[in-house]
Parts: structure tokens; sequence; C-alpha cells
């Protein structure tokens, strides 16, 4: 009995992604055919189709597990700690000097390869 719902939900899950995938072309369609009309209409319009199709995508096993996944996302999120403008400003400069650290010894290891390859080869 099981096999069957699953099988019903799957076709049925099927057909909800059809219909909103046909509502996404029709907006995109529409808005191409309509291309003298008023944008404001047009822009509307469009926004409306794709939430309907948002709507219908998220009824479907996999949309139910994609809005699960963000309302957990958001919930660690909000469990973040985030750091003070100083912090912030502090860490950014440390950073920045550290790679301008790195830049110079690179740019003289470069600069003595450099030499080093003059000298074997005479250029």
């Amino acid at each position: 009995m099981t096999t069957n719902t699953e099988n019903q939900s799957n076709s049925l899950d099927i057909v909800k992604w059809g219909v909103a995938a046909v509502l996404v072309a029709a907006a995109v369609i529409a808005n191409q055919f309509y291309a003298d009309a008023n944008v404001v209409a047009r822009v509307a319009g469009v926004i409306i189709a794709f939430a309907i199709a948002g709507i219908i995508a998220l009824q479907t096993s996999k949309g139910k597990l994609a809005q699960s996944f963000a309302r957990e996302a958001h919930i660690e999120v909000r469990k973040v700690v985030w750091p003070t403008r100083q912090e912030a400003l502090n860490t950014t400069f440390i950073v920045l000097a550290a790679t301008a650290v790195m830049a110079l010894i690179l740019w003289g290891f470069d600069a003595v390869l450099l030499r080093v390859v003059n000298l074997i080869t005479g250029v």
C-alpha cells in the first residue's frame, strides 16, 4: 500500500512540476508577446506567474524539503555571533597587512629567481 501511495505522490509531483514549468514558460512567452504593453503590467504579470509557480513547486516533496532546509538555515544564521565593527576592521587590516607582506616576499623571490635565470642563460 505504501508503494502505491508513493507512486501517486511521485506522479502528482511530476504534474505539479509540469504546471510550474508551464507557468514560467507562459510568463516568459507572454512577456515577449506583449512587448508593446505597459511595462508595469508586464512585470506584475511575470511576478505573479513566477510566485504561483513557486507556490506550486513548494507543494512537491522536493519543494517541501527545500523549504525545510531554508527554515533550518535561517535558524542557524540567527545563532551566529557576528563580530563587532571594530573586530571586523581589525581583522580586515590584519588580512591586508599579511597580503602585502606575502606580496613583497613573492616579489623578492621573483626578482632573485629572475637574476639567477639571467646569469645562467646570459640574457
